[in-house]
């Protein structure tokens, strides 16, 4: 009962089968290939227009080039302060951004709101030499909460930078988890509603080390080449990245795996309502579930051998507070995640 990370699932078959098909002979190197080419034209197909591409291999890599390749080092970007660009990526976007601040503010569910970032937009006096200039806003999706922005919530966030004209970044390591469970489409919830660039993840979601930045306007992209090859993240074999996305966008194979996911989080989530006895500390509505859990609960949970992380209680509601002895367990379902698994968590959970 493996529940700790989706990041601790392997590959899936199709992208290993893929990854194997491009690893025999030879190929142009440096992403010159022919699986590359293919997969920009794919992600071209998917988000409905030409957008700029850039394979990497981790998601801290998409992360800070994505922030580095629109902003200055006088820049700021605004995000949720548990953000993982904020708490997550040991200092990388600051230094691949050559010291930009991170401005992390307040939110339910690690959720930022308009009237939020509106008001901290008004604190940072524009043109002032002395303060770094707000250049960025940086949203999660979903969250690392597990909630899910809708397109509106994402257009009426555009609306609140757009006076001071900021970038909109979307850190997407569980893009496809929230794709499926807002039942919409990919430009839906990225360009169509404002965000100028995505960190599109693919290891979390079945590949074995697949990231991608997308830059909605190619124009913005022009030092991006240059960005990734510093970074390190220019890889000789390159196919083999642009292999994981070929098998992993092949035939929609990378919203099933999230479908999955999300059905095995859902179930899980369903049976500790019924039972009542433990309370989510946020809806369930990607593929994580996060519950208040007693000192009797985790004990239970440690003799069986279930595995989970104790998550942040920072993003609870106001007025929302721990009792004494009490954690937020995170309990993330993967491509991997199997329904008798759920099913004997379920069963620990109601013995408590």
């Amino acid at each position: 009962m493996n529940f700790i990370s989706d990041n601790l699932a392997g590959a899936s078959a199709p992208v290993m089968q893929a990854m194997a098909a491009a690893n025999d002979g030879f190929a142009t190197a440096y992403g010159n290939d022919a699986w590359t080419k293919r997969v920009e034209a794919l992600f071209a197909e998917l988000f409905e227009r030409e957008v700029a591409v850039f394979l990497v291999t981790t998601g801290t890599a998409a992360n800070s080039l994505a922030l580095a390749s629109l902003m200055q080092p006088w820049g700021a970007v605004l995000c949720h302060h548990e953000a993982h660009i904020a708490a997550d990526e040991c200092g990388a976007p600051e230094f691949f951004t050559g010291g930009a601040k991170i401005v992390g503010l307040p939110g339910d569910g690690c959720k930022l709101a308009p009237e939020v970032v509106t008001d901290q937009l008004a604190r940072m006096r524009a043109g002032a030499v002395h303060q770094v200039q707000p250049q960025m806003l940086s949203i999660t999706q979903a969250t690392e909460c597990g909630l899910v922005y809708t397109p509106a919530e994402i257009a009426a966030l555009k609306q609140a930078i757009a006076p001071r004209r900021l970038k909109l970044h979307m850190d997407g390591a569980r893009f496809a988890n929230a794709v499926v469970a807002l039942g919409c489409t990919p430009a839906e919830i990225t360009w169509k509603a404002g965000v100028d660039v995505l960190s599109f993840g693919g290891t979390k979601n079945g590949a074995f080390a697949a990231e991608a930045v997308i830059v909605f306007d190619p124009a913005q992209a022009s030092e991006m080449p240059w960005r990734r090859k510093r970074a390190g993240h220019t890889l000789s074999k390159g196919r083999l990245i642009g292999a994981q996305f070929e098998g992993l966008l092949a035939n929609g194979h990378w919203l099933d795996l999230a479908r999955h996911a999300n059905a095995m989080a859902a179930r899980l989530a369903r049976a500790v309502e019924v039972d009542g006895k433990l309370g989510l500390a946020w809806a369930c509505e990607a593929n994580e579930v996060f519950l208040v859990l007693p000192p009797q609960a985790q004990a239970a949970l440690a003799a069986h051998g279930a595995q989970y992380i104790a998550w942040s209680d920072g993003a609870l509601p106001v007025g929302q507070e721990l009792q004494t002895g009490e954690v937020v367990g995170r309990f993330v379902c993967s491509f991997a995640t199997r329904q008798d698994e759920v099913d004997r968590l379920a069963a620990v959970l109601a013995s408590v």
